[in-house]
């Protein structure tokens, strides 16, 4: 897939990530961090332990994968997943939990782009559907979102949208 912006001229590469791969690791880790950065990410560095063991806890997770995208050879997207299970559906799912696309790549439609190739994972193992959670006030993600076929989640309109709830242990 390529992107044909003024701005870029690389053209975009997107793939299932490797977790073992050195190269990979790293990038996901500079993303990672990018984002945690960010207000919408808590606006602190991404901590130690998690530089220090991401990767290799991703590879060790059943059901997780990651999605990674560059232009040319510089790392500009991230989309981090877990398989999950739909008792309604009886079904997998796929619950996206990080989605990163660097500051000057935003708006080209990437993130798109990487959700579809998400989304073909998706098919692949069985699943159903795709979940994500979005901070209310991330107007920019809401409209990537809707455009690559999201919606809040509603099982009748009378009872509202769910919320995306925690609490840490």
């Amino acid at each position: 897939m390529a992107l044909a912006t003024p701005e870029v001229v690389s053209a975009i590469t997107i793939a299932l990530a490797a977790y073992t791969d050195s190269r990979h690791a790293a990038d996901m880790l500079a993303l990672m961090d990018e984002y945690s950065r960010h207000p919408f990410g808590g606006g602190v560095p991404l901590p130690d332990r998690c530089r220090a063991e991401l990767p290799a806890k991703l590879a060790a997770f059943p059901g997780a994968f990651s999605v990674l995208a560059y232009s040319g050879d510089q790392a500009v997207g991230l989309v981090n997943c877990f398989t999950g299970f739909s008792t309604f559906a009886c079904q997998p799912l796929v619950n996206i939990h990080d989605v990163i696309v660097s500051e000057r790549l935003r708006g080209k439609g990437l993130c798109a782009e990487m959700l579809d190739l998400v989304a073909r994972e998706a098919k692949r193992r069985g699943c159903c559907k795709m979940t994500m959670e979005v901070l209310e006030k991330n107007h920019t993600a809401q409209h990537a979102y809707r455009k690559a076929g999201f919606k809040p989640y509603t099982l009748d309109e009378e009872f509202g949208q769910a919320e995306f709830w925690q609490r840490y242990l």
